[in-house]
This record gives structure tokens, sequence and C-alpha cells, in this order.
């Protein structure tokens, strides 16, 4: 991309940013934004949020207190009033989330408008991740086994059993079988119940599918490759750097494929802050 990547989605970004701020006293459909942006579905969520420094979710969030705070400073319009013009249903719900983003209540504020607001930090997490590697990878058979639902409660374990029956089973075992995971779709955007990933094995023998275990070719192409070390509970923290510290500074594009993650480690044999993953980011 000879345009500056950080200019290049700024622009996308600035259709759904009028949006949001014309829309506060409406519901604001996720969906809907990600259609008015033309971003990637595979990647907006991750995208707006290195635009934006939040998740998108958050920075609507965040813009309806920042207006309600305004309207309570500088208007004398009454806290019901103020609560449906940025899109909140109750008083009650937006005394809620007020005080949690700046530690003190829309009312407490209104009797003490000298308070300076300030959001309630939160702690970022030290990533051990390396600058990434760029390869080009031939297309890979896999075995896979698709699960569907919320992310956190898939039962991954008991997927990669199912494959690895089969491994045994069909006997296609050699050395060279990677542990890979694609998670096709973003939790911000899709709704839990029809949110895909797929456990996959890419093997080096002829495999038949059978039951619920598939076989397919995982596509090859160009790709920014990244090592992390520690928790898979941290992985939306490294997605956001991956894709704001390092794919907005960059010259690179981003492909119209879903993302790659290669499990390196076993979590039952190997420390949880020990664990090593890959992440594969499809560029052109």
């Amino acid at each position: 991309m000879k345009q500056n990547n950080k200019a290049f989605y700024q622009e996308r970004l600035h259709v759904i940013m009028e949006y949001i701020h014309n829309n506060l006293d409406h519901p604001i459909d996720i969906k809907t934004l990600a259609e008015l942006s033309n971003f990637s579905p595979f990647h907006f969520h991750r995208i707006s949020r290195a635009l934006l420094g939040e998740p998108i979710g958050a920075y609507i969030s965040r813009t309806r207190i920042e207006t309600a705070a305004k309207m309570i400073r500088y208007t004398s319009l009454d806290m019901e009033s103020i609560a449906y013009n940025v899109g909140f249903e109750t008083p009650s719900s937006l005394s809620k989330k007020f005080k949690s983003h700046f530690g003190i209540s829309p009312t407490a504020y209104r009797k003490n408008k000298s308070y300076t607001l300030k959001p309630v930090s939160q702690m970022e997490t030290t990533l051990n991740i390396k600058k990434p590697k760029f390869i080009d990878l031939e297309d890979k058979q896999c075995m896979y086994y698709r699960m569907q639902g919320a992310y956190q409660t898939l039962d991954y374990a008991g997927a990669w059993e199912k494959l690895w029956e089969q491994v045994k089973e069909q006997k296609l075992f050699t050395k060279g079988i990677e542990l890979i995971g694609v998670p096709h779709d973003d939790p911000k955007v899709t709704e839990d119940d029809k949110i895909r990933y797929d456990a996959c094995l890419v093997i080096h023998k002829d495999a038949k599918p059978i039951g619920d275990i598939g076989v397919k070719t995982l596509k090859g192409g160009k790709f920014a490759v990244f090592l992390y070390q520690g928790s898979y509970k941290y992985f939306e923290q490294v997605y956001n750097y991956m894709f704001n510290d390092w794919l907005l500074n960059s010259e690179h594009e981003l492909r119209d494929v879903p993302v790659r993650e290669r499990y390196i480690s076993h979590p039952d044999r190997v420390a949880e802050d020990k664990l090593k993953t890959e992440f594969y980011i499809p560029i052109k």
C-alpha cells in the first residue's frame, strides 16, 4: 500500500464514527457499523479497535457517557431526559455506567461541577511477543472439527481428542502434524451462537471425512507470523497489539481471509505462562 495504513483505514472509520455520534439516542447495531465501514468482516473489530484505541463497543459506551457528562455540566435537563438522549433506557442505567466509568454518580457530579472527571484506569498486560517474520505458505491439507458458540465456552480439549482419534484409526500419524485454530468470526460482530471455530490438524497422508470430522485445504499465501509466549487468556491483548502497534504502522494490507493460531505447546505439559502460540496474520 502506497498510502499510509492509518490514513487508509481512518477514512473508512470516519463514516461509522459519524453514524455513532448522530445516533446516540438509538440502539447502535455493530453489524450495521461493520457494513458501513466496508472493512473485511474477518477483521472489522480488530481494525476499528486499533484505530480507536479501544473496542468499538467501548467507544460507543464511552461516547454516550462523555456526552451525558457534557449535558449534566452545561444544560439543565433532568437525568431522565439526559439518559434517553444518550441511549439509556433508564436513569439508573446511566447512573451505573457513569459511576463505573468516572467513579462518581451523575447526581453527585451535577452538585459539584468543579469535580474533574477522569476515567477509572485499567491495568495493561505486558505481553511476551516477538516481532513478526514473513513467510509464504503453501496450501495444507487438514482434518478439522468445527465448533460453534462463544469462544470461551467451546470444548477445545474434546475437539482435539476427536481429531487425534481419527489420526489413530486412519493410521495418519507422521512427523510434522500441526495443531491449528481458525477463529472465523469476531465476537463483537457475530452473535455468540453463530461464532465458528475450526480445530485443525495439518496432516501429510490422505484422510477420509467421517461424521463431524471433515477434511479440507487451508489455503496458503503470505502471512506475518508472531510468536507469543503466555496464557491463552491474553489472546485478545495479543490481537490488539498485532493490529494496533504493528499493522497500522506497517505498509501491509490485510487479505480477506481468517487469521490462524498455531499451538506449539501442550497446556497439560507446560506452565500457563510458558505456553507458545504462533499467530498468522494474512497479508498481501
